[in-house]
């Protein structure tokens, strides 16, 4: 950062997320009768003071007035605030403390809670400028230093040309009293502070709109924390993604889009242009022709257990890493499982319906306990083996088949193929992937072989069962029910009809896709895949990605971390190494992890590299995609 060059930092709503003085409010008026009246009149009369149209003095007087605070409160205003200051100024932290001599707190709010919060990073008591609370003997705030020009109109501007800064000079704020700096002459550039409140009459003045502190250093050429401002980094969440994932999202800094439904592949073709990060859930296919359009894409996230709707191989060719949540809604299609296997036995699909057109059916014919009943199980990942534990728990006496060789639960039984399964099971459970593979895994010749009156339940995937063989069976009383969650063809939203050839059979339960679909599940999918994508853009790591090779590590002090995607050919650490060595850049630590397609690695170095070395780094043979993590 050049010597000349002073940034001047408002407080409330820029170095903080919040107006002090409404948090204050809320402090000092708890115990009020009219707190909810008064709270929201001193948030009132700010937006007022900060867009222009009530002159601050006025607002000033009017807030401190309806306030009734005290000296005390202060110090729970600290406490609240130090959790409250802007999440893109805790990500640089560290470059406001290398550059405290130069950053300015010019402020309308209080000395008296701004210099407890802005010391902490580093900057000095003598460079943060603002009001000053008057005390009476009681310690009751009963008025303002009405000297300070800071308490006056155009404070800001009187105060900064009193302090007679030399050089570039930029402001950063979101009110219209840090535009009037630049408006004086007093500043090169404003920049509209975004982050936390948008106030249009302030954004139109402003040289430039800026969304975070990381953007204002990143235009600057400055030194960050992360190589890139995430507020450039755009997201694109499809399918109603859950709101805490959208907020997890953008509380990280990045510009999120939220789109309800799922997207046809040219729609999605166009949209993907610009996109950093996917977010889908099962509805949504992204592939080859969408992937050949997304050459900005660093990660997908499938907040749903499958990723059979992702072209996987595609995205490793292109350097994509892809996480999923395979832990995340297991107990709700279990449970949903436990319910359906229940009603099919006791033919309540049949019944409940009936007792709405008004029919009373008081018969025990075709009911069933399910205790001491046999429950086959394809599939044993996940999800089978709770499904597993849960049945057993109940008095079922569970068998399983798996290509997989697993280690059983409880008192379960494996048996040795799918057909001996099929054959001596009163209930078979699907809980198979959805790989291409598996069309029609269940087909008629399989169903043919289920044991006469049983039940057969699907939660997994629409394309494993053959349904017009399902149909027959069905509608030959081969089978006495069954229960199907997914289907080959889905609507793509809740506005298409549904069709299938399942509709109106007897003991039929269908829903729709709904197998993962509680609260609780939407809750975990929701923080935990938001949460496996910001770990692999903060630090790299790629820990529970279904795509590319794993590697957790942690988060590394004074150095830089590089982040290498290859193709799995030998010699390219080698030449990575090789390509350190001729800039005589020192590797701190380095790791590597492939599989089959790709190369991963991870490169710790010392501060000091050049932009030749990097340049050189991305052209070496069989590079997939390289970035400067930090």
């Amino acid at each position: 950062m050049p010597s000349t060059t002073k940034f001047i930092i408002d407080f409330d709503s820029t170095f903080t997320q919040v107006e002090a003085l409404d948090i204050l409010g809320e402090i000092s008026l708890n115990n009020d009768p009219e707190r909810e009246r008064k709270v929201q009149a001193i948030k009132d009369i700010t937006d007022q003071g900060m867009e222009g149209s009530l002159s601050f003095r006025d607002s000033l007087i009017q807030r401190i007035e309806i306030l009734e605070a005290n000296k005390s409160q202060i110090d729970d205003l600290i406490v609240a605030l130090k959790k409250r200051v802007s999440k893109s100024f805790e990500r640089n932290k560290e470059f406001l403390q290398d550059h405290s001599e130069h950053i300015y707190i010019v402020s309308n709010g209080f000395k008296d809670f701004i210099i407890p919060i802005v010391s902490t990073y580093g900057i000095k008591e003598e460079n943060v400028f603002a009001n000053e609370f008057v005390y009476d003997e009681s310690g009751n705030i009963i008025d303002f230093n009405r000297e300070n020009p800071l308490s006056q109109n155009n404070g800001k501007a009187e105060t900064i040309r009193k302090i007679n800064l030399e050089g570039e000079v930029y402001v950063i704020g979101d009110g219209y009293t840090d535009y009037e700096i630049k408006k004086s002459g007093l500043a090169n550039k404003f920049y509209a502070f975004t982050e936390n409140v948008n106030r249009p009459k302030v954004t139109k003045e402003a040289d430039h709109i800026a969304p975070s502190l990381d953007e204002i250093l990143y235009i600057n050429n400055l030194n960050t924390k992360f190589s890139y401002p995430k507020s450039r980094i755009k997201v694109l969440l499809l399918e109603n993604v859950h709101p805490i994932g959208v907020e997890l999202l953008k509380e990280e800094g990045y510009d999120v889009e939220v789109v309800k439904s799922a997207m046809s592949e040219d729609e999605l073709c166009e949209k993907i242009k610009t996109v950093s990060i996917l977010g889908i859930r099962s509805k949504t296919n992204l592939t080859k022709k969408v992937l050949e359009n997304a050459n900005r894409l660093i990660a997908v996230g499938a907040f749903c257990i499958g990723t059979n709707q992702i072209d996987l191989e595609a995205c490793q060719e292109k350097g994509i890493a892809v996480f999923n949540a395979p832990y995340s809604n297991t107990r709700s299609v279990v449970e949903m499982a436990i319910g359906e296997i229940i009603f099919l036995m006791r033919n309540f699909a049949d019944k409940v319906p009936a007792m709405h057109q008004g029919k009373w059916n008081k018969s025990a014919t075709g009911s069933f306990e399910i205790r001491g009943k046999k429950l086959g199980i394809v599939g044993y990942g996940n999800i089978g083996a709770q499904l597993s534990v849960l049945a057993e728990n109940m008095g079922m006496n569970v068998f399983y088949y798996d290509v997989i060789e697993k280690l059983a639960l409880g008192n379960a039984t494996k048996v040795d193929s799918l057909d001996e399964l099929m054959s001596t099971c009163d209930v078979i459970s699907l809980h198979v992937d959805g790989r291409k593979e598996n069309q029609n895994f269940i087909d008629r010749e399989k169903i043919n072989l289920m044991k006469k009156g049983s039940y057969l339940v699907n939660l997994s995937r629409g394309h494993i069962v053959d349904i017009p063989a399902l149909r027959d069976a069905i509608l030959e009383g081969r089978l006495a029910g069954c229960a199907v969650d997914v289907f080959p063809e889905e609507p793509k939203n809740n506005k298409e009809p549904f069709e299938s050839e399942l509709i109106g059979l007897p003991n039929t339960i269908l829903t729709p896709h709904i197998g993962g679909s509680t609260l609780e599940a939407q809750v975990n999918i929701a923080r935990f895949v938001p949460g496996k994508i910001m770990e692999y853009i903060n630090t790299g790591n790629t820990y529970n990605s279904v795509n590319f090779p794993n590697i957790q590590l942690p988060f590394l002090q004074n150095a830089h971390r590089l982040i290498h995607i290859h193709l799995n050919e030998p010699g390219v650490l080698a030449k990575i190494n090789q390509v350190l060595a001729n800039y005589e850049i020192n590797i701190v630590g380095q790791y590597l992890k492939t599989n089959e397609k790709i190369g991963y690695v991870i490169t710790d170095i010392d501060k000091a590299y050049s932009n030749e070395a990097i340049e050189a780094l991305k052209m070496i043979p069989g590079t997939i995609r390289f970035r400067v993590l930090y």
